[in-house]
């Protein structure tokens, strides 16, 4: 069905691998547009509760292919960006099911954004992240410039994006970017641990709990705590909360499904 992407599902995780490798994983026009609507189709399966999003080969993403955009007018980096990375970024963080990142190498440019886009992400010890925007006189793009001051500060953010160096997945765990770092040949144990958490979890819980997260940068706190009235209302009405409750009151793990 995709040309630039594998998917694999095992039971309630879809994995998702960006399958340029000859070119690191780099997004042209297919991959973005295969991408958002393998992520669309995710989220309309009740049977997928968790998403994995890696690469194949030695990279996660190296960003945008270079090759789409030589020679053609400056204009088509607003082509680019409002018709192919905003609408996929958007998709990300609009996902009512986590979105896990296996970052197995490097992260680069809108690569680093959909990396930073996600809402875990487990990092091979070999993997990077690159603000690499500014090494050809552009400025960060696809939510980079969101999400880094919310994750590291505006002092460190600026430092990241107006040097473009390589960020270590070591350094990144200590800046706050990135979740967890295991050896490489354990990466795939430490996804799978994560996996395994969320794929049992109570998902309608979960994409409520990231819609709150996402509208708490831009609310105060009576606005966020009338939100979380309503959302509290949502799932007290799933069959998630009646099966919690009453696994409490019996004194045994809940059994959720999802609903």
């Amino acid at each position: 069905m995709f040309e630039t992407l594998i998917l694999r599902q095992e039971g309630a995780v879809l994995t998702i691998s960006l399958n340029r490798p000859t070119v690191y994983n780099a997004f042209n026009q297919l991959m973005r547009r295969e991408l958002l609507k393998a992520l669309q189709q995710a989220e309309a399966e009740p049977q997928v509760r968790v998403v994995v999003l890696t690469g194949e080969g030695k990279a996660f993403s190296s960003g945008q292919d270079l090759q789409e955009v030589k020679n053609q007018s400056p204009d088509i980096y607003r082509q680019v960006l409002n018709d192919g990375y905003i609408p996929l970024i958007r998709q990300v963080r609009q996902m009512s099911k986590p979105v896990l990142c296996r970052l197995n190498g490097v992260a680069a440019g809108a690569g680093c954004s959909l990396a930073l886009a996600c809402d875990v992400i487990i990092a091979g010890e070999e993997a990077s992240l690159i603000q690499v925007f500014v090494n050809i006189a552009l400025v960060p793009d696809s939510g980079s410039s969101f999400f880094l001051p919310r994750l590291v500060g505006l002092q460190r953010a600026f430092e990241l994006a107006a040097t473009g160096r390589k960020v270590s997945a070591r350094e990144a765990q200590q800046l706050g970017l990135v979740n967890e770092v295991v050896p490489q040949d354990q990466l795939d144990e430490a996804v799978q641990r994560h996996v395994s958490y969320y794929a049992q979890a109570p998902t309608k819980a979960l994409g409520l709990i990231k819609r709150m997260l996402n509208r708490s940068f831009q609310s105060d706190l009576e606005s966020m705590m009338h939100y979380e009235t309503w959302c509290q209302e949502i799932a007290s009405r799933t069959s998630d909360h009646q099966e919690g409750v009453q696994a409490f009151l019996e004194k045994r793990r809940p059994h959720f499904q999802g609903q």
